[in-house]
Parts: structure tokens; sequence; C-alpha cells
């Protein structure tokens, strides 16, 4: 039931920046975290930034400091800012909702690619 709409992936040079964005559109109740998980090739997916409902932030500690995350509760939206990205942030980057009843969902995802 649950549908994404993801967008601003890209290619950029070391140093640039992206912003993704996504919307959660069809039947997101009792929504209580929402944010961005990446997956690399040959890697687990891992958790990116989370915003829980009433604000709280989880930035995971390889993009503290050049990522931020932001949320429009009643919208169903969360954006991230990427600034000074490195190769190493190369990934299929997926949109996340937690609800209340401890459901997880994930979207297909954007790929970011950074160059060297």
């Amino acid at each position: 039931q649950v549908q994404f709409e993801e967008s601003g992936g890209g290619l950029v040079q070391s140093g640039g920046s992206l912003t993704l964005s996504c919307t959660a559109s069809v039947h997101i109740y009792m929504v209580h975290g929402m944010g961005w998980y990446r997956q690399a090739p040959g890697k687990q997916r891992e958790m990116v930034a989370v915003i829980k409902r009433y604000g709280d932030t989880r930035i995971a500690d390889s993009v503290k400091g050049r990522f931020s995350i932001s949320r429009d509760t009643y919208q169903n939206t969360v954006s991230l800012e990427m600034n000074d990205l490195q190769p190493e942030d190369t990934a299929n980057y997926l949109c996340y909702v937690n609800n209340f009843n401890g459901n997880d969902y994930w979207g297909q995802g954007t790929q970011v690619t950074v160059s060297a």
C-alpha cells in the first residue's frame, strides 16, 4: 500500500552537493520515523539519517557534519541535504518510513554517484 516518490540523485564530483527528496503518498498513518538508508554494492543496507515524529534526529557517524535531514510530518515528506560528498558516499539511497506498529518500509531508491 505504501508508495514513495524519490528524487534528487545524480553524479557529482568529490566535494559537491546534492539534495534528495521523498514523499510517501499512500496509506501512511501513525508514522514515527522518516529518513534515508543507503546500500552500496557488496555492502549491507545502512541507516544514513532518520528524523522522528517529534523532531529527534539520528545521523550516521560517517556523514555527521556533512548531511542534514528535514521533514514535514503532515505532508509525509523528507529531504536529505548532502554536502562535501565523497566517493565512499556512492550508493543507492532509499527513502524510509517506520510506523508505531514497528513496520519498516523502503522505496526503490535514487542513485548517488560521487567521482574522485
